[in-house]
């Protein structure tokens, strides 16, 4: 093997959207996904929520996120923002801030 050859990386990434961020540098991202069922073959979505460390807070409730896997952060944290792939629009931002409040 050549010395400054890199290998490829085998941390997993996902996309998923984020559906909570009111912890400091955190974030929650659930992440759907279709399986076929194993013994009625039908198509059944999946959803599993992640905590991911988001260093500069930049993320809000709506974007949709890619995350990678990484060392434990904390105990519950150990995926990581490493893009927003689409922004929420202010209007849809501002109306799930109403009906929160």
């Amino acid at each position: 093997m050549i010395p400054n050859e890199r290998t490829p990386s085998r941390k997993t990434t996902k996309v998923g959207k984020v559906i909570g961020a009111k912890m400091t540098k955190t974030v929650t991202v659930q992440v759907e996904r279709q399986v076929r069922h194993p013994l009625y073959k039908k198509i059944v979505r999946t959803r599993r929520t992640f905590l991911a460390h988001d260093e500069y807070g930049k993320c809000k409730v709506g974007d949709l996120v890619k995350i990678i896997e990484t060392r434990p952060i904390s105990r519950h944290k150990r995926w990581r923002v490493v893009e927003i792939l689409g922004l929420v629009p202010q209007s849809v931002e501002s109306d799930i801030g109403e009906a929160t409040s």
